[in-house]
């Protein structure tokens, strides 16, 4: 024996990165670079940098504008454009199945233009290219529709010439250039990416791009200021607003410095739009198709040959090979698919939910892991005062009452926390302060401080002429107010502030940080000299009254939403841009189990192994930023799952791109409503939880087609090889085989009006490619048993056994071939026992019956003769029954041992 020496193993190049990877690396490297040249900008004085966009604190001219739009384009973002409908009409009709049938309907025309089961094909194709070309189609237009409602405008300071006096417009935030000054107050929209030249109590929305949910506070500049060195993240710099980010309190004047695809929002966007990737439905269908057309592939030329050697007609043979071809081709399939998710989508858009593209539901149905953010889904989005409290961390009205006379007297703009208070007061009619108080003066609040006081004068009693006594209320952060204070307030005594309770205070203060709550501190000061006017050097010897500690609220229905996404199956995980303290207490207020939560940057360190198990076990992701927020999703499809992503910023995007279905809300950025899938017209989890049950409902209805038609297909040409070996002639006319399936699969159009049991409603479903093949050669079979028997009747019973009563055979199968395939759709459509314990929706009873009916009355109409048909005699129909409830009882019995075994049927 000859040894064979080990061959030494050929080195392979790793594969390169996938075309997912290389878009994230490509979205990565654009904002990094983006972001290093904002934080550059930041650094630089306000001087230079108008300087660097050659322009003035006055503005440019609306010369200056016009050429400035013309050389660097108008100021959007990149955004994914349907494409042109002929291109989205031939893309609907891009399907395996749809190519099989043109391809035999091409065939049978050139054998015989005027065969009739050309036309058959052809309406069957246009019928069902065009349901799904018109929904998406339709979806896509409603969502254009949508966006042209709305025109924002902003503010812009310009001159009519270079020695005129500047003038502020509104203009189009598309026709904002670089080198403009821009107005900015409370409501604005930032509409490019600024560098902040002067501000006042400005506070900035910043969740669209980082996910934190409250306002972000930027710095009090001024036009000489010498810039900020101490960040690299243009996130985080207090002298740059960035566009898709909104004003939420104060005032600011800004220099464009970037703008359309050159901003940071744009950097993002950009690197979003083109091929989205495979989703688990794309993959699903993909695999079902090229499963059956192997079928088909074996199954048609053993049946042309065995014809064509048996009966010596090779002409018939291929025909017959053709007809064989398409029964064994489930042509309704794209139809149903279709209309099942059209009905879908019509019924999901009943329930506040707009589908953009119709796999998305079936993707919805079969989703196991829901990742959403926090702000907004879970919470209220909005802030209310949690608690207020005393130096001991009890509750003390008295501390509310402070808090609210220092919201309520205040006459700057009221921030988020100010209102917060004065609608917890407002709502419980707790204070009462209009006779009692009057304003006396007020020191604003700003940045540097973080903190404001007002000074107010307690109004005498009536017919009492003693002086006003002036009190200060100091409202701000803890470690600012905290360093002012020499005394605190204990159980109604004024006690001096040791280093001790100084240390206690603290430490109640840093309890309230660690669960997530923003805490403010409340002092006052009695004045003994009262006076007209105060200073900033007046918030001194001040004593400590208490705390007030803000959330953004969990929604009252979240943990029920939760709960139920549970018992469907779905696993929540929180992917959040906001920090670590309040996600935890959020999810922890909803019933999610915490656990240990990890950060955007710990996902960074480890590889793709190491972060599919990470996201395995982890439920709550913070401060996770884009591209971080799509490898987790990336990871968790990796580990086998099918993946939905709710969010509905830019930070969103990217995840809402690559996840199996993106879903956002009416309110979201543009670039996250284009991105997702699926639109909620409410940014709720039960509404999400309708939508997921729709989604199952439409799954198993077609995935109900696809079984009883693949099985019932494969018996019959199971029947037709045994048939064609044995029986001199053929056993069905091609004609008759399409009509046969013809019937059959028009019957089935109701399948996406039936009803699903409750039990298959419970778990997600996925598409099964094996599942699918192990059921049609299990259940195929059983139908041939009793059409070998049909046969054996017919033959010995009838006496149809030779070719002069050929037709009389023929017929005699056909139409125990067909009510076998129609009836035996109510045994495989539920897993129970059908009419007893689980009956089939209205449409589908009376589709069965019109299909048993046309059976029936073919063999006898007037059609007959030119279909091949002959009448047969009454004594045929107890032995037809007798069959048919021997086929019923037989196929129960195996669903019975299926489910078993198996343990699953749809």
């Amino acid at each position: 024996m000859t040894m064979l020496t080990p061959r030494t193993p050929t080195k392979l190049a790793p594969p390169g990165p996938s075309r997912r990877e290389r878009k994230a690396a490509e979205l990565q490297t654009r904002t990094r670079l983006v972001g290093e040249r904002l934080a550059s900008i930041s650094s630089r004085s306000g001087v230079q940098v108008l300087q660097e966009v050659d322009t003035s604190p006055a503005g440019l001219t609306h010369a200056e504008a016009a050429l400035r739009l013309e050389r660097h384009g108008s100021n959007t973002v990149a955004h994914e454009r349907a494409p042109r409908w002929y291109l989205q009409l031939a893309k609907a009709y891009w399907n395996p199945f749809i190519a099989v049938l043109v391809f035999l309907a091409a065939v049978m025309y050139w054998q015989d233009p005027a065969d009739p089961g050309v036309v058959i094909l052809s309406v069957m194709v246009g019928i069902s290219g065009l349901l799904r070309f018109w929904q998406e189609f339709r979806s896509g237009r409603a969502a254009d529709a949508l966006k042209e409602l709305v025109t924002t405008t902003c503010a812009v300071q310009r001159r009519a010439g270079s020695g005129s006096a500047p003038t502020t417009f509104e203009v189009p935030m598309d026709q904002v250039v670089p080198g403009d000054v821009v107005k900015l107050a409370a409501g604005d929209l930032i509409p490019a990416d600024l560098r902040i030249v002067t501000a006042k109590d400005l506070g900035v929305s910043q969740a669209a791009l980082s996910g934190e949910s409250l306002p972000v506070a930027k710095a009090d500049t001024r036009a000489q200021d010498l810039g900020q060195q101490d960040t690299t993240d243009p996130v985080e710099a207090d002298n740059l607003a960035l566009m898709g980010t909104s004003v939420t309190s104060g005032t600011a004047t800004g220099v464009v410095v970037a703008t359309g695809a050159d901003t940071y929002f744009g950097s993002m966007a950009g690197s979003l739009v083109g091929e989205r990737p495979q989703t688990s439905f794309d993959t699903g269908v993909r695999r079902v198709s090229f499963l059956l057309i192997r079928f088909m592939l074996v199954m048609v030329p053993v049946v042309f040959m065995i014809n064509g050697f048996t009966k010596g007609d090779w002409d018939e043979a291929f025909l017959f090979g053709i007809a064989v071809a398409v029964g064994l081709t489930p042509e309704m399939l794209p139809m149903v698919v279709s209309a099942n998710l059209a009905r879908g989508a019509v019924a999901m858009s009943k329930r506040k939910v707009v589908v953009k593209r119709l796999g998305a539901i079936q993707n919805l149905g079969a989703m196991d892991v829901l990742c959403t953010d926090k702000t907004g889904t879970l919470t209220e989005d909005r802030i209310v005062l949690d608690r207020h409290l005393d130096v001991h961390g009890n509750e003390d009205g008295e501390v509310l009452e402070y808090g609210y006379l220092n919201a309520r007297f205040q006459t700057g703009l009221k921030n988020l926390m100010d209102q917060a208070v004065i609608d917890r007061v407002d709502e419980a009619e707790e204070v009462v302060v209009d006779a009692r108080f009057s304003m006396v003066d007020e020191i604003p609040f700003d940045f540097a401080r973080r903190r404001m006081s007002v000074v107010l004068a307690r109004n005498p009693l009536v017919g009492d002429v003693a002086q006003r006594e002036h009190i200060m209320i100091t409202k701000g952060a803890v470690e600012e107010v905290l360093d002012l204070c020499t005394h605190l307030t204990d159980r109604g005594e004024r006690v001096e502030l040791t280093e001790q309770l100084r240390w206690h205070v603290t430490r109640i203060a840093e309890d309230d940080n660690r669960q997530g709550l923003r805490v403010l501190a409340v002092a006052t000061r009695t004045i003994d000299t009262p006076r007209e006017t105060y200073a900033v050097a007046d918030e001194d010897g001040l004593t400590l009254v208490g705390f007030l500690a803000f959330l953004d609220p969990p929604k009252a229905d979240a943990a029920r939403a939760l709960t139920g996404l549970a018992d469907k199956g779905i696993a929540v995980k929180v992917v959040t841009g906001d920090n670590d303290l309040v996600a935890a207490r959020v999810c922890a207020d909803v019933g999610i189990d915490v656990g240990q939560v990890v950060l955007g940057p710990e996902t960074d360190r480890l590889d793709d192994a190491e972060l599919r198990r990470l996201a395995a076990r982890t439920t709550v992701f913070a401060k996770v930023n884009p591209v971080q927020k799509a490898r987790i999703v990336r990871a968790l499809q990796a580990d086998g799952h099918t993946v939905g992503f709710l969010g509905d910023g830019i930070n969103d995007a990217a995840a809402l791109r690559d996840a199996d279905v993106g879903i956002s809300v009416d309110t979201a950025v543009d670039i996250a409503k284009e991105s997702a899938d699926i639109i909620l017209l409410e940014k709720d989890l039960t509404v999400l939880e309708q939508g997921v049950v729709q989604g199952r409902t439409t799954f198993g209805n077609t995935i109900k087609y696809i079984k009883m038609t693949a099985s019932s297909n494969f018996g019959n040409v199971f029947s037709v090889l045994v048939a064609s070996a044995f029986i001199p002639f053929q056993p069905m006319l091609a004609i008759m085989l399409l009509v046969q399936n013809l019937v059959y699969d028009i019957s089935q159009l109701a399948t996406p009006w039936d009803r699903m049991d409750e039990e298959y409603l419970r778990e997600p479903r996925n598409w099964d490619a094996k599942g699918i093949g192990r059921f049609m050669v299990t259940i195929g079979p059983i139908s041939s048993i009793f059409d070998i028997s049909m046969f054996l009747i017919m033959w010995h019973v009838f006496a149809a056994n030779s070719e002069a009563s050929q037709s009389l055979f023929q017929s005699g199968w056909f139409i125990e071939g067909l009510l076998s395939q129609t009836l035996i759709v109510h045994m495989i459509r539920t897993r129970k026992i059908p009419f007893i314990q689980s009956r089939a929706s209205w449409p589908v009873m009376v589709m069965t019956v019109l299909a048993v009916l046309t059976g029936l009355w073919l063999p006898f109409s007037p059609l007959a003769p030119s279909l091949g048909f002959v009448a047969l005699p009454a004594s045929y129909f107890p032995w037809l029954i007798g069959v048919l409830l021997a086929y019923c009882t037989l196929t129960q019995l195996v669903k019975t041992w299926y489910v078993r075994r198996f343990n699953t049927w749809l």
